[in-house]
Parts: structure tokens; C-alpha cells; sequence
């Protein structure tokens, strides 16, 4: 190749400017000396193909027919120097050629695959260097239209897939879908098959399928994986030999697989090897290499790991100064950054734990605070980042503790914020949100920042109610902020409507629209908090915003930590009071577990007792402590509450708690009790009011007969029963058996505000935007409702079984049927919290209606609580089992 360089040299000599072969002998001799670079790594090669390109490229003006190739060639040189040396302008340059490119090969033209390839690798290397979503997500569309153009037999097929696979398996680190991480094996398997032994690909292709099996490997521990990925980079490494300019990259994929095997299993060999291979891995990043930090970084864990394993001091030593370098070559805005200063943070830790020095624990916490600063968009690495600062706070009781549950409870909104278009991401949010929001309550309180715990659960409970409220917050105040305001209003209600009826409807086709319309939402948002008086529109409420929600009575938060179990009383017009429950997490969560197996066995008589014993332990260790201190304010008897339960908690019948002896009161003979899913639903509901407050049109929807399921004997009778109170004083509509359809009771919802539905409920613990009320022609499921954009809903009498049942681990969230009607418009809602026996239903709902009629012969769904209360207790007067007794509910005003 030195020989070619030299051959193409001579030529261009003999070739000077105004010759007609003068532009492609730069052509060819930048095109050599980019091969030279490729084989021997000397950066003056690449510089000189720069060069060279850029004064071919000033030779292909616009509508030349080579214009487009010049382009995509200067863009290719300045992405690899961009790899060597790390400059962002390079890269930013080479994606504002390749959009060109682009543009200059329409469908249909021959190069339009490697087009949208060139364009899709920039973006993706820009998304690594900063982070920024959009950068992926568009690179992923071009690589999908990219590998339609490669059917199998098509030479770009293999490259095509590999390229597509590569980003998928980086929106999974970023995002942690697994969905995309599995189809990225997939692609990469179907390209390894099409680089048999001898294709210069081979080594690349084998690269990459053993990285994404060492991720699964990480999410899912299954062996196999791992074992198959380390064959894999044996037999890559083996294709790149000293000299070869991949090898750094494939000695540090397979060191960090073996050093992962030596975690899972402990043989000394696997970390020895793994940190041999990192050291020559480092040894081929020479500073300015744009792998070198990564690499410092992996050696460093190796090192840290050994430690770990034999205590030698000098292997934490080094680990900790290579931890330091690695940092350096992360600056602020980098997306490794929180990774790296989460790295050295560990590192510095543990030689605390060791030495006991504390300049070492001073500087970790340094480097933690650091967090609290990022600039790029949040990704599921940051999180965990923050994450690690709030366990090592927690364990060290550090000052910073607070702050280090703030910043993760911000990052957790940002993350969730890229996921809650789709129901088919519930299981990532829910193990991103997992105990945080309790555990920092839990803290607040133990430091005496009542409001501060307030805000924090507040901040990291039902993260998907909460971004999909966003998109129907009331605007009203906009319109005074002159035409800007009024136009910005527009712009949010009318994004805000297509981003909802989107809601987990995102196929591959549908994606750039909806990310498109994302960004605009997005751009709206931001133009709104530069408005007077709307800096803070749809950030994260403060206490003073809260504590709206204490205005008819007050909110009690009952939460449950690993930390402790606290409740906190909120007033409307004071700080908030503190009781402690004299109850640890385990016993709510054995409690809990105790009930639910109860629950599920109501109807057999010798329940009675134990469910006695559970209402008994919950007024002693819970409900009790709340009574005492809501006595001593002045919070008189037969006064509203409101309980906001988190974790365990929400699966327990607070309202129906009390000693059950003779002579005592029972927590329903004290207060009349309703709940909420967090504070700012409540306060939603409280601003809603009713546009149409002259005529109250009510719909009776009873399916008795649906397609599947039992028949339920008592639904006609219940909607006659409801005919009879309501006829008098509302416009009543009432749909049944055949008429009681999906889309029948969708389009009845559209034109009624008032709305009592006698069905069967069909909870479904695993996927829960799959819960269902059973229509006649098949399930009305959340995903519907959540589509549904009703403006004027008041009241729903939910008369189902379960409808208050969610995700069967993640509580915090309360993805259920009652609260998908809540956060639909309902101000008020009645739920029910296990089965319901369809007699009892009939009997409840004839009182109820009597007493939510007000003084001048109108409905008032603020009246829905105290109508149960008075409800409930006729039935105690009759020979009905307890559990029947306490299974509605109330909830919101």
C-alpha cells in the first residue's frame, strides 16, 4: 500500500489543476493514504485525505454528477479523525455532508442504502459522544429504510444489518428496552451468517453479536450467553492481529466478558486474563484515542475487582489513578461523565473502607455532587450513577443524602419522560423507579424536611399517571399572556391531543412521527416556562402547590420504606405533622401478602376471623397512631380524609381498619375516609369543574352477559334500581347486553359526565394497560380509556370487581381501572378493592344514589364519599359478610 500511495502521488504531479483528471487523481490518492492510515494508524495520512478530499470536493460543484460521492468521501475521513482524536467539529461536519449526500440520492437511486448508512453511523457516533436521543432515534429509522434497500443476496445486506443492530443495542443501554437489545442479536446473528471464515468482516461481525449477548447476559444472568460471547471474541481476536486496527477494541470485549464470568463464578484465571488483555487494550488507546477513556476505565474495574477478591492496596491504587485519567478525558456535557465519576467515586470508597483516610470519602462525595450538574439528556446509566451516590449516602449517613435523592428523582422523570409513549416499557420504568421515592420520603423525614419528603414521593410515584396528565393540563391562564400565550396554548393542546391518542400505538412506522412530534411538544413546553409567572409549568410541584390538596380536609401519606414506615399528616395551612408507625417494611409486606391470600378466598365463613385479626393490626401499628394526632388538631369527628398510600400499603383496607370490640370505634365510626393515588391528582380533580353545569347526562352501561365470563344475575336489577333514583333529577342513558359494547360505552363517555358501569372487572397483575371492564363483543381496556380524550367526565360508580387491583409488584404506580377513569376526567370515583358479590352491589348502590343528590335536587360528586359512608353503614345492619361490607371504596373529591 506504500507502493500505491507513491504511484497515485506521481500521477496527481502529472495531473496539475484545469487537468481533466486532476479531481479524481486527489480522489485516489486520499483514498490511499485513508487505506495507509487504516493498515499503520499514522494520523499525518489522514490529515493529508482530508485535504485532498475538500480540494476534490471545491471540483464537484453543485449538479455535478460526482458531487454526492465527493461529499460522502470528505465525510468519511473526518468521521475517523473524529475516532482518533475526539474533536466534536469533525463530526458534527461529516453529518452536515452526509445530509447532503442524502438529499442528492433520492429513492431509487443506487446509493441511497450506503447513503442513509454513512448518515445513520454519524448520528449514532454524535449520540455517543452526547447523549442527545434524537441523534439515535433518527439513526435507527435511516438504518431500517437502509436495510430495506439490502434484501438477502445484496452485497451491503451483512453491513446493513450489523449497522442497524449497533444502534438498538445503544438505545438499550440508553433506554433499556429489551425488546431492542433481543431483535439486535437477532440482526447480528443473520449478519454473522453472511461473513463466513475468510470475509473481512468476520472479525467486526463476531465483535459485535458477542457484546449484545454479554448485555443480555448482564439484564437476564442466563450463562449460556456469556460463555457463547466469549468464544466469539476468542475467534474475533484471533482475526485481529498485532497491527490490526480493530484489535484494541476486541482485547477489551473479550477481557470485560471474562472478567463479567469471573463474577458469576469466582475462577481466578478469568479476571488474571481479563486484566492482561486490558493492559494491551490501553497500551494501543494513546492519548487522544477516542477509545481511551473507556479503556482507562475498563482496566481500572479489572484492577478494582481484584482488589475486591485479594485486598492487594496497589491494585485499588492504580484503579484509582486510572479512574482519575479516564475522568479527565469525560468532560462536563460528555455522556460518559456520570459513569466515570460514579467510577472513581466506588474506587475511592473502597480505599476509605480500608485505610479509614477521609480525604478519600470528602473527595468521593465531591465527585458525587457532581451529578447534581449533568447537561446531557438523562440516560438509564446516569440514573444509575445517581443511584450508587444515594446508597453510599444512605450507608455513610452523608450530608449530600438529600440532594442525592433529588438528583435521582430528577433523572427518574427525564428517563421515564422517553418511555411513557408505551404501555410496553411499564416493566423498565417500573424497575427504574423501583423503592426511590419511599426511600427518599424515608430520609427527608429522618432529617426533619417534612415538606422536602412531601415533595419527593410526590415527585417519584405514578410516573406514567403523572407524564400523561401533563398532556391535559388546563391552559386556561395562557390566554391572558396576550397572542403569545394564546398561541402557545394551541400549539400544547393540539401536540398534547396527538401525543395521547398515540399512547402505545408507536409502530416502526409511526416512530418519527411521533418522536418529531415529541421534540415539538418538548420546544412548546420550554417556550411556555419563559413566560411571567409560568416558569415552573409542569416541573415537578412544590409543598406550597401540594398542600392544595388538604383544602377540604386533610391528606395523610402512609408510606413504607426499607428505612422505616412513617405517615406524614398534610393541612392545608401548615407544615406538615410527622407519626411514627410502629411498624417495620417486612411486617406491612408480610401483612400485605397475608391479605392478598385472604382476599382471594372471601365467601368461606372461617375468614371472618382472620380478616378481623389484619383490620385489628392495622389500626394498632397504622391506622391508630393517624387518629390520635388528627384528634389533637382540629380535625372534628365524621370529618373527611384522605389516605395516599405508597408501596404495601395500597393493597391494605386502611379505611376499613379498627379494634372490632364492643364499646370502640372502628376508623369508619371516626372519619369518613376516600383515597388518592398522590397529592397533585387530587388537586387536578379539585380544579376540574363541569362545562356543562345546566343539564347532568348520566349513562348506566351493565354488560351481564359478556362474550367471556359468567353471567352476573343482579346487573339488570342494579341498572333499574339506578333508573328509579336518578330519572327524576338527571338525563339518563342506559346501555345493556348488546348495546353495552366497546366502542358503545366509548362514544356514551364522550357525551355524559355521569357514569355508573355494572360489569365484570378484569385485573391483569402482569401487563396492567391490559386491565378490563368485559363489554359484550371483548375487553375495554385501560389503553382505551387512556386514548380517550372526554372532556366533561364528573362521576363513575365503578360496580366491577378489582378495579382498584394494579401491577402486582409495582403499587407505587396505581395502574388500575378506577385510577384510568380518574386521571380520564372523573373527579370522583367509586372503586372496588377485591371481588363484589352482585347482590351486595344492587343493595349499595341503591342508598348511595339516594344521598349524592344534593338540597336542590342535583347531583354533587363531591357528596360520592360521605353517600358511601351512609351506604356501607345500612349494610352492617344486615347479616352481610364484612369483607362485602368494606370493598368499595372512594376516590379523589
Amino acid at each position: 500500500m506504500a507502493d500505491d500511495v507513491e504511484k497515485y502521488r506521481a500521477v496527481l504531479q502529472r495531473c496539475p489543476p484545469g487537468h481533466y483528471l486532476h479531481s479524481s487523481s486527489l480522489h485516489n490518492l486520499a483514498k490511499s493514504l485513508h487505506v495507509r492510515f487504516k493498515q499503520r494508524g499514522v494520523l499525518s495520512d489522514l490529515d493529508e485525505a482530508i485535504e485532498l478530499h475538500r480540494a476534490a470536493l471545491l471540483l464537484c460543484p453543485p449538479g455535478h454528477s460526482d458531487r454526492s460521492s465527493s461529499l460522502n468521501n470528505l465525510a468519511g475521513s473526518l468521521q475517523n479523525r473524529f475516532k482518533q482524536r475526539g474533536v466534536p467539529s469533525d463530526l458534527d461536519e461529516a453529518i452536515e455532508l452526509l445530509r447532503a449526500a442524502l438529499l442528492l440520492r433520492p429513492p431509487g437511486h443506487s446509493d441511497r442504502s450506503l447513503s442513509l448508512n454513512n448518515l445513520a453511523i454519524s448520528l449514532r457516533n454524535r449520540f455517543e459522544q452526547r447523549g442527545v436521543p434524537s441523534d439515535l432515534d433518527e439513526a435507527i429509522e435511516l438504518l431500517r429504510a437502509a436495510l430495506l434497500l439490502c434484501p438477502p443476496g445484496h452485497s451491503d445486506r451483512s453491513w446493513s444489518l450489523n449497522n442497524l443492530a449497533g444502534s438498538l443495542q445503544n438505545r438499550f443501554e440508553q433506554r433499556g428496552v429489551p425488546s431492542d437489545l433481543d431483535e439486535a442479536i437477532e440482526l447480528h446473528r443473520a449478519a454473522l451468517l453472511l461473513c463466513p471464515p475468510g470475509h473481512s468482516d468476520r472479525s467486526s461481525s463476531l465483535n459485535n453479536l458477542a457484546i449484545s449477548l454479554r448485555n443480555r447476559f448482564e439484564q437476564r444472568g442466563v450463562p449460556s450467553d456469556l460463555d457463547e460471547a466469549i468464544e466469539l471474541l476468542r475467534a474475533a481476536l484471533l482475526l485481529c492481529p498485532p497491527g490490526h486496527s480493530d484489535r484494541s477494541l476486541s482485547l477489551n470485549n473479550l477481557a470485560i466478558s471474562l472478567r463479567n464470568r469471573f463474577k458469576q463464578r469466582g475462577v481466578p484465571s478469568d479476571l488474571d486474563e481479563a486484566i492482561e488483555l486490558h493492559r494491551a487494550a490501553l497500551l494501543l488507546c494513546p492519548p487522544g484515542h477516542s477509545d481511551r477513556s473507556l479503556s482507562l476505565n475498563n482496566l481500572a474495574i479489572g484492577l478494582r475487582n481484584r482488589f475486591e477478591q485479594w485486598g492487594v492496596p496497589s491494585d485499588l491504587d492504580e484503579a484509582i489513578e486510572l479512574h482519575r485519567a479516564a475522568l479527565l478525558l469525560c468532560p462536563p456535557g460528555h455522556s460518559d461523565r456520570s459513569s466515570s465519576l460514579n467510577n472513581l467515586a466506588i474506587g475511592l470508597q473502597d480505599r476509605f473502607e480500608q485505610r479509614g483516610v477521609p480525604s478519600d470519602l470528602d473527595e468521593a462525595f465531591q465527585l458525587y455532587v457532581q451529578l447534581s450538574y449533568l447537561s446531557h439528556a438523562v440516560s438509564h446509566m446516569d440514573l444509575a450513577a445517581a443511584k450508587s451516590w444515594v446508597t453510599s449516602a444512605e450507608e455513610m449517613n452523608h450530608d449530600s443524602v438529600l440532594v442525592a435523592y433529588q438528583t435521582a428523582l430528577t433523572f427518574l422523570d427525564q428517563h421515564v419522560a422517553l418511555l411513557s409513549s408505551s404501555s410496553r416499557h411499564f416493566d423498565v420504568v417500573r424497575m427504574a423507579t423501583s423503592s426511590l421515592a419511599m426511600d427518599a420520603f424515608s430520609c427527608s423525614v429522618r432529617r426533619g424536611a417534612l415538606t422536602t419528603a412531601v415533595e419527593l414521593v410526590e415527585q417519584g410515584r405514578a410516573l406514567f399517571w403523572t407524564q400523561l396528565a401533563r398532556l391535559s393540563s388546563p391552559l386556561d391562564e395562557l390566554s391572558l399572556s396576550g397572542d403569545t400565550g394564546a398561541a402557545l396554548k394551541e400549539d400544547f393542546t393540539q401536540l398534547s391531543s396527538r401525543l395521547r391518542s398515540a399512547f402505545d400505538q408507536s409502530t416502526e412506522d409511526q416512530s418519527p412521527q411521533i418522536r418529531q412530534i415529541t421534540m415539538q411538544w418538548d420546544d412548546v413546553v420550554s417556550r411556555i416556562r419563559m413566560l411571567p409567572n409560568f416558569s415552573r409549568f409542569l416541573l415537578p410541584p412544590l409543598f406550597s402547590d401540594l398542600q392544595k390538596a388538604a383544602e377540604e380536609g386533610p391528606v395523610i401519606i402512609v408510606n413504607a420504606s426499607q428505612y422505616g414506615c412513617d405517615a406524614l399528616i398534610v393541612h392545608s395551612a401548615e407544615d406538615p405533622f410527622h407519626v411514627p408507625l410502629g411498624i417495620t417494611r417486612g411486617e406491612v409486606s408480610e401483612l400485605s401478602s397475608e391479605f392478598q391470600t385472604l382476599a382471594e378466598q372471601f365467601g368461606a365463613s372461617d375468614r371472618q376471623n382472620k380478616l378481623v385479626s389484619i383490620l385489628r393490626k392495622l389500626w394498632d401499628c397504622v391506622v391508630d397512631p393517624v387518629v390520635q394526632a388528627l384528634r389533637e388538631s382540629t380535625d372534628h369527628p365524621h370529618s373527611r380524609i384522605w389516605w395516599c398510600p405508597t408501596a404495601e400499603f395500597t393493597l391494605l383496607p386502611l379505611h376499613a381498619a379498627g379494634p372490632y370490640e364492643k364499646n370502640r370505634d372502628n376508623l369508619s365510626d371516626i372519619y369518613i375516609s376516600s383515597y388518592t393515588p398522590t397529592l397533585a391528582t387530587l388537586i387536578r380533580a379539585r380544579q376540574r369543574v363541569s362545562r356543562h353545569a345546566s343539564t347532568q347526562h348520566f349513562v348506566a352501561i351493565g354488560q351481564a352477559n359478556p362474550g367471556r365470563g359468567k353471567e352476573l344475575r343482579h346487573v339488570a336489577p342494579e341498572l333499574t334500581v339506578v333508573a328509579q333514583r336518578l330519572l327524576p333529577v338527571v338525563s339518563l342513558t342506559s346501555l345493556a347486553d348488546s348495546d353495552a359494547t366497546i366502542q358503545g360505552a366509548l362514544d356514551a363517555l364522550s357525551h355524559n359526565q355521569w357514569l355508573h358501569l355494572a360489569c365484570h372487572g378484569m385485573p391483569n397483575r402482569t401487563q396492567p394497560f391490559e386491565s378490563s371492564f368485559a363489554m359484550r363483543d371483548g375487553p375495554l381496556r385501560i389503553k382505551d380509556i387512556i386514548r380517550s380524550n372526554w372532556q366533561n367526565l364528573e362521576f363513575a360508580f365503578l360496580s366491577a370487581c378489582h378495579t382498584t387491583v394494579g401491577h402486582e409488584e409495582s403499587h407505587d404506580e396505581s395502574i388500575h381501572l378506577a385510577a384510568a377513569m380518574q386521571f380520564s376526567g372523573c373527579r370522583s370515583v367509586i372503586g372496588s378493592m377485591w371481588s363484589v358479590d352482585d347482590e351486595v352491589a344492587r343493595l349499595v348502590v341503591s342508598t348511595f344514589y339516594r344521598h349524592l343528590v344534593d338540597d336542590s335536587g342535583r347531583l354533587d360528586c363531591t357528596r360520592a364519599a360521605v353517600a358511601l359512608h351512609k351506604a356501607v353503614k345500612k349494610l352492617r345492619r344486615s347479616k352481610i359478610p364484612l369483607e362485602q361490607q368494606i370493598v368499595f371504596v372512594h376516590i379523589g373529591v
